[in-house]
């Protein structure tokens, strides 16, 4: 049985996650700040455009890569939540990707509602969780945050070690 299921972890609430998305949008930003910095040092500001886009790249790749391999961006380490395929394993990369598209299309196209929707659902799942087939939990404080193990069972409990001598 996963966690999920003997209930040591609960659904990430919406504003939990609210928190978590604007410690990410502070990583975003400094990227952001950085790369502008650079192209502008090098090209003039004839290199705004490219920076834009490539800011917009990485708010998709950031959580893409960062939710397939630990299931948690920077934001969400430092709230406990963490982001899972609805076994309780590890996000596949393709639907760690379809997650972070899905997100940045409903934030912008609904105005936030695909999010909101999070809020109001039993489960906590919002709309683009549950087009990648995904969940966010709230990890208790006792819990050591790590990788998401791509495993959807728990490891078997180790065996008492045999005496020395």
């Amino acid at each position: 049985m996963n966690a999920w299921a003997s209930g040591a972890v609960h659904p990430a609430g919406f504003w939990i996650r609210l928190v978590a998305f604007v410690i990410d949008l502070v990583v975003i930003a400094l990227v952001q700040i950085v790369l502008q910095g650079i192209a502008v040092a090098r090209l003039g500001d004839r290199a705004l455009g490219a920076v834009g886009f490539f800011t917009l790249v990485f708010a998709v790749a950031y959580p893409t890569v960062l939710h397939a391999i630990a299931g948690q961006t920077v934001g969400k380490l430092l709230t406990r939540v963490r982001v899972v395929a609805l076994d309780g394993g590890a996000l596949p990369l393709g639907a760690s990707f379809l997650r972070a598209v899905m997100f940045w299309a409903t934030l912008v196209l609904t105005l936030g509602i695909g999010q909101i929707v999070g809020g109001l659902r039993k489960d906590k799942r919002a709309f683009h969780d549950l087009l990648a087939g995904s969940r966010a939990e709230r990890l208790p404080r006792s819990m050591i945050v790590g990788p998401v193990s791509h495993e959807s069972s728990p490891p078997p409990a180790a065996s008492p070690s045999p005496p020395l001598g």
